[in-house]
């Protein structure tokens, strides 16, 4: 109870912010959107980045990422085996499988739960996961349409994956960042989670169209919220990960459904009442799940 008092509630209550705004108000979410993808999230990567110590742990980071991946989508295409999905809804399954919410809901998870020591490294796994979703989950929602060259392109087009590439660069060269100039940066990235926070509960509020197809809903649920995190604990188990990036892995990989997947659907017609419905009901369990599990883990 202390945790979800402590954790839960607080992060519950920007979102529930976000969500209230928006169906007061009705902001348009894709403008928020757009200051937060192409100002706050770049200052926040770079600026965490920048400061951190890269080392055999981004490595664990990166490969438990692709893993997990190709997990979720392996469990996802057996589920339309044994269930006889449709090529669409399979699609929708991936979608809502493979890409977890690591940056809106993921990253003040593990700044509330483990402090700022581990923000590098849920920064980090936010970064691979926002060039998964750009190039993979492209491909899945509009795979009938385009290639994943095409989805390639969107990775490259992302203010943050210059943000990274920048971050790492200036680290290993003689130049030091001027004072006048960081202190802005940090300045900006400060406000990046309460921004990110919000407008998960505007984007939640925006869903209007929902499909409660219960099957297809249990499923994803199940393998993102249940199987995702046992595959992490099984992984930290195996690799003998310690005990920081551990439970950063398990936090993160026991994230709801990204709502940024309920855009690809609408985009692609990738069964987008479905996939609102399955990033609607995720989160909604996400409360349940991750007060058990955050008391769960030594934090």
């Amino acid at each position: 109870m202390v945790l979800f008092l402590n954790v839960i509630l607080p992060i519950m209550a920007v979102f529930g912010a976000g969500y209230v705004l928006q169906r007061i108000k009705a902001v348009d979410v894709k403008a928020v959107s757009t200051v937060s993808i192409y100002i706050f999230l770049p200052a926040l990567v770079f600026t965490k980045l920048y400061e951190a110590t890269f080392d055999e742990r981004y490595t664990i980071l990166l490969v438990f990422a692709f893993i997990q991946l190709i997990a979720m989508i392996m469990l996802s295409k057996v589920s339309k085996k044994i269930m006889k999905w449709s090529h669409s809804v399979e699609s929708a399954s991936i979608l809502t499988t493979a890409f977890m919410n690591a940056g809106n809901y993921g990253v003040p998870v593990i700044l509330f739960t483990i402090g700022e020591e581990a923000l590098p490294y849920a920064v980090f796994f936010m970064v691979i996961q926002t060039m998964f979703m750009n190039s993979f989950g492209v491909y899945y929602a509009s795979r009938s349409s385009n290639g994943m060259g095409q989805a390639l392109k969107k990775v490259f087009k992302m203010p943050a994956t210059y943000a990274a590439i920048f971050a790492i660069i200036l680290q290993n060269i003689a130049w030091e960042i001027p004072p006048s100039v960081y202190s802005t940066l940090t300045m900006v990235a400060g406000a990046a989670i309460p921004v990110m926070m919000v407008l998960l509960g505007m984007q939640l509020a925006s869903i209007t169209s929902i499909k409660f197809n219960w099957q297809v809903i249990i499923s994803a649920v199940s393998i993102r919220m249940i199987i995702a995190p046992l595959i992490a604990f099984g992984f930290v188990m195996l690799v003998d990960v310690e005990p920081l990036i551990a439970t950063v892995l398990i936090i993160l990989s026991a994230m709801p459904s990204a709502a940024t997947t309920t855009m690809y659907a609408i985009q692609f017609d990738t069964e987008p009442e479905l996939v609102s419905s399955i990033t609607l009901v995720s989160t909604l369990f996400s409360v349940i799940s991750l007060t058990v599990l955050l008391n769960l883990l030594p934090t």
